[in-house]
């Protein structure tokens, strides 16, 4: 315990020093910080490592008054996100060395980049509601202003944005906490665990619905996640990276912390709702992130996917909890943590890969890009290490927790209600639906950006970043293959946070095979492997006896006859996925601009424009109505502030009558 304590300071001490050393006007201090993150994401990494093998640890309150203390409290669940963060803080602080040297107000991005990353780890060590709000709050401002660091009009908006969804979200979180506090008069999470029989289940049910929408704003559950392609397009890439891959998270380990360990368990509908939920957030963002050209849109609905893909392993948890299957809640729980690690990392490998595209290019729309791959070899692999990852296909990271969120959820049918029957198996073809759509928009993104032709001179005179930037991305994409083919060493990690809030453990791993007991469901990453190799070698073998000892003879392609390819010839990102826009029309709602002019009409055509766009359904159809109720609202009170004293007398007059009468 005294060890971790160090550890503990020195973290907060490195991540200090860092926001305060990048504010030193002098060149080299602001990359400096990002060496202080470092080597705090180190400190917080042995404190996550720790807690997940050993029992809880209480830290020295700081009293700020009789009622209100600063108080951290680090368990398995805790540990397992510190760990999370701290992986990911490493790769990406090692990245922004390079990548912010030749930033402006790069000084003002390091301190609100340590405040942002040490807020995180507040969060998830906070052992009472003060604290908790305090470091929420902390994360909502230092994110604020990163998103707000372009400093240009679409900055603005989007900050301003993001800022009314995340405090509409801390609005619902702090009215659960009071909820929780005036039934059980406790501040402190344990505390309010051992007095939660005096909670009623309709107010336990309201705590859970406020619980979603408080923290589902931040995570970017569908219809709560339009602040995030505005948030992403804006924010440098390594924040978004940061965004993406961590701070969405922290409105899961909210949900799980609120949900699953303080409440216990709940009813059915819980998890049902959670199952549903995930579900349209998963198609859903992957329809939105298919049609977007600019990359980091599109990883950004990408993001919202991903999140709707592990709330139906926390969904399936919360169900299988409530109808007494601890170890099948178990299983769930795992391939949801599972994911969120994942996520993590393969995420944030593609907007840092992203970012290095961005900065060599000036572009981030891919129809300038093609080509990159030549330009920029170790950006190209990367990228494609993280695109083949959050595909799920084997033998990397992603595959193994999506392929447990496919068996705890067809296992939905040992549940006895008939409605967990039919919603378990429709979110395992959501899911099923979710990787094919997710497959296609990776090929179009790595297929555009990365190979063919470049469609630009931008993307002609691309060239590889710097050697900070190659090394975060590969220390990201490592792992997704580590985890993927031992997927062992990243579920041990987890074991203890899931037995702690499910009380029961299922996983088995023994020689190398992923097994589920009780079942006859097993994998074997390592045999993926190996088969896959066999077969490319088979088949290597197969052409080189086949094709015999023939010389090799590089030409250009076929070309229809047409002297020399153009850019103008290849695949564009609209073009590829305009089959999917048409069968998709009743969600994405096209509408198409076709403009022809005549040089002698109909028969001789001058020239044809053509645009489409699709509607964006939950800002018309949902925050526009809103938002116009709110003004005429807001119009109407106004009228009340007249600048008259006589009348604004006549109010507290008022005011007071009323409390006289009610409050007596």
């Amino acid at each position: 315990m005294i060890e971790t304590e160090h550890f503990l300071l020195s973290g907060i001490l490195f991540f200090a020093v860092g926001a305060v050393i990048a504010l030193v006007p002098a060149g080299k201090t602001r990359t400096t910080s990002y060496l202080f993150s470092l080597f705090g994401a180190l400190s917080f990494l042995a404190i996550g490592i720790y807690l997940t093998v050993a029992p809880s640890v209480t830290y020295q309150a700081l009293s700020v008054s009789s009622v209100f203390e600063f108080s951290f409290r680090g368990d398995a669940l805790a540990g397992f996100f510190m760990i999370t963060i701290s992986l990911v803080t490493f790769a990406v602080s090692i990245y922004s060395i390079g990548f912010t040297r030749t930033f402006r107000h790069a000084g003002l991005m390091g301190f609100f980049y340590n405040t942002l990353i040490l807020s995180l780890y507040a969060v998830v060590l906070s052992a009472n509601i003060f604290t908790f709000l305090i470091s929420w709050e902390t994360m909502a401002i230092a994110s604020y202003f990163l998103v707000t660091f372009e400093r240009n009009e679409k900055a603005a908006r989007a900050g301003l944005f993001y800022a009314v969804m995340t405090h509409i979200g801390t609005a619902f979180i702090i009215a659960l906490f009071f909820i929780l506090y005036r039934y059980t008069g406790r501040m402190d999470f344990e505390g309010m665990k051992a007095g939660l029989s005096g909670i009623p289940v309709s107010v336990r049910s309201i705590i859970f619905i406020f619980s979603v929408i408080g923290f589902g704003t931040k995570s970017g559950i569908i219809p709560l996640h339009t602040w995030i392609p505005r948030a992403y397009a804006v924010v440098p890439s390594n924040i978004a990276a940061i965004m993406s891959g961590l701070m969405v998270k922290m409105g899961i380990y909210g949900l799980i912390r609120i949900c699953m360990d303080v409440m216990g368990q709940g009813p059915e509908w819980w998890g049902i709702a959670l199952i549903c939920v995930g579900a349209v957030s998963a198609i859903l963002g992957i329809l939105y992130s298919l049609i977007e050209n600019e990359v980091k849109l599109f990883l950004a609905y990408s993001s919202v996917e991903n999140i709707g893909i592990i709330l139906l392993g926390v969904g399936a948890a919360m169900m299988f909890k409530s109808n007494g299957f601890y170890a099948l809640s178990s299983l769930a729980l795992t391939a949801a943590l599972f994911h969120v690690l994942n996520h993590a990392l393969f995420k944030s490998v593609l907007f840092l890969g992203a970012g290095s595209v961005i900065t060599s290019m000036g572009r981030s729309n891919m129809e300038t890009m093609g080509g990159l791959l030549k330009r920029m070899p170790y950006t190209g692999f990367f990228f494609l290490v993280g695109s083949l990852s959050i595909c799920a296909l084997p033998p990397l990271n992603g595959f193994v927790s999506e392929w447990l969120t496919y068996q705890s959820l067809l296992l939905g049918f040992q549940v006895p209600s008939v409605t967990a029957k039919i919603v378990s198996p429709l979110g395992g073809a959501a899911l099923a639906l979710t990787g094919a759509l997710a497959a296609a928009g990776f090929v179009k993104a790595f297929g555009i950006s990365f190979l063919g032709m470049p469609r630009s001179a931008q993307a002609r005179e691309a060239k590889e970043t710097s050697i900070t930037m190659i090394l975060g991305m590969a220390l990201l994409a490592v792992p997704c293959l580590l985890f993927g083919i031992f997927p062992a060493t990243a579920i041990s990690l987890l074991a203890s946070a899931v037995y702690g809030v499910t009380g029961a453990s299922t996983l088995v791993y023994q020689q190398g095979v992923l097994g589920i007991p009780q079942t006859s469901a097993t994998l074997s990453p390592v045999a993926i492997l190996i088969t896959m190799a066999v077969m490319l070698l088979a088949a290597l073998l197969f052409i080189r006896i086949v094709g015999g000892q023939r010389k090799i003879v590089y030409a250009d392609s076929w070309d229809c006859g047409i002297r020399g390819l153009t850019s103008r010839m290849q695949y564009t990102a609209t073009a590829f996925t305009k089959p999917l826009r048409i069968i998709y029309k009743r969600i994405y709602l096209p509408s198409r601009d076709l403009k022809v002019s005549y040089l002698i009409k109909p028969f001789f055509v001058k020239s044809i424009r053509y645009g489409g766009e699709i509607t964006p359904f939950f800002d018309r159809y949902v925050y526009e109505p809103v938002t116009r109720f709110i003004q005429i609202v807001a119009g109407n009170v106004k009228l009340l502030q007249s600048g008259s004293l006589q009348l604004y007398l006549g109010y507290i007059l008022i005011t007071l009558i009323v409390l006289l009468i009610f409050g007596t």
